[in-house]
């Protein structure tokens, strides 16, 4: 016989965890025009034989991998595989590169041995301060490769580095990330939508 379940005395907290989300969720709505250029510089990019490069670190890395592989793979639809990688998955590079040039070279050189004409490079970072984020940014603007940033309120340090900053109006990198992802989704499903002709 199934037992009921007791109640923890952790209602308040999650209400008011989900209450915080959703003002994080809404305060973003300001983004929308940020988005939808970030959208069309992924589709352009994909359009002209390019592809997308993400890059991040601890949280923002898996999102980076997540967002890589809903291209990759499939999001909403099924249809042919859209090139992008995340520049976070190879450990022996990562190691090599951090132990030989410093932990900021990570991405970028990376990005001078994989990048090519028409890639867009998408960091993500809460803060915006990430220095091999950074370092990317600056070495895809050395390249003539264009930048999304995803970052929290300010951009930081990624600010003028990005031709299309989408920087979350809030403070707190948990809330942050969850609207990173959701952004993330987003451009996911209007790239599907554009390139593959059905609605997101």
């Amino acid at each position: 016989m199934n037992q009921p379940i007791k109640q923890s005395g952790r209602h308040d907290d999650i209400m008011t965890y989900f209450s915080e989300t959703e003002k994080a969720i809404q305060a973003s709505h300001v983004l929308a025009a940020d988005i939808d250029r970030a959208a069309e510089l992924c589709i352009s990019s994909l359009r002209n034989g390019g592809k997308i490069i993400f890059c991040g670190n601890g949280g923002s890395a898996a999102d980076a991998q997540h967002l890589a592989a809903e291209l990759m793979g499939r999001f909403l639809i099924d249809r042919n595989p859209l090139p992008a990688l995340s520049l976070t998955v190879d450990t022996s590079a990562l190691t090599a590169i951090g132990n030989d040039y410093g932990f900021e070279k990570v991405f970028s050189r990376q990005l001078r041995g994989l990048a090519q004409k028409n890639d867009v490079v998408f960091g993500l970072s809460t803060s915006g301060n990430s220095a091999n984020v950074v370092e990317a940014f600056e070495t895809a603007r050395s390249l003539g490769l264009a930048t999304i940033g995803l970052t929290g309120r300010g951009g930081g340090k990624m600010e003028p580095l990005s031709d299309v900053l989408i920087a979350v109006p809030h403070d707190k990198t948990n809330h942050i990330q969850e609207v990173h992802i959701a952004v993330g989704h987003l451009i996911c499903a209007f790239i599907e939508a554009e390139l593959c002709q059905t609605k997101p």
